[in-house]
């Protein structure tokens, strides 16, 4: 999620999360705002909402306070937050971390997360250049950890590339609203 798709309205939040989960098949969600006030108010909703179409994983951005208060599976890390991967482990929490270059994939496999996202794989506003599917195929044939590609996921025609990667699957916010 992110509020400029989502809102931070928690009826039109729901709303439209609701449509997402009708639309699209998901295994992991996670919640992700950055700037609203009712973050907590929202979050609550978002795991509400996730339980109730059956989200094997629900996960947080960034929060692990959050993420233990409310009951979350996990916590999805930023890339600034690898000295806080054994933290959010010692809550039990189901640990996945954004990395950008194999230093950072070799750190987060050392520090002991569950998973990464690894971005991003194409083109994305604001963001690095793009690393590219032959790039995400070789971090998928070298670490024996769960990788799932990040940035500029928009079709289906990223995600049939992405998918010839062998990863374990793709993360987004565009493609599902």
């Amino acid at each position: 999620t992110d509020p400029k798709y989502y809102t931070n309205n928690e009826d039109t939040f729901s709303t439209i999360l609701k449509k997402s989960y009708n639309n699209h098949r998901v295994d992991i969600s996670t919640f992700r705002d950055k700037i609203s006030t009712n973050k907590k108010e929202l979050a609550e909703a978002f795991l509400s909402i996730s339980k109730k179409y059956n989200i094997k994983t629900i996960m947080i951005n960034s929060d692990i306070e959050l993420a233990y208060t409310l009951g979350f599976d996990g916590v999805h890390l930023n890339s600034t937050q690898f000295d806080k991967i054994e933290y959010a482990k010692s809550h039990n929490l189901y640990v996945m971390i954004s990395t950008h270059n194999t230093e950072e994939m070799e750190l987060a496999i050392l520090k002991g997360v569950d998973a990464i996202t690894y971005s991003p794989i194409f083109y994305t506003p604001n963001k690095q250049s793009p690393l590219g599917v032959d790039t995400l195929k070789q971090a998928v044939g070298r670490y024996s950890i769960d990788i799932f590609a990040l940035g500029g996921i928009i079709s289906k025609k990223e995600i049939d590339l992405v998918a010839k990667s062998g990863c374990s699957g793709f993360a987004s916010i565009r493609y599902f609203v």
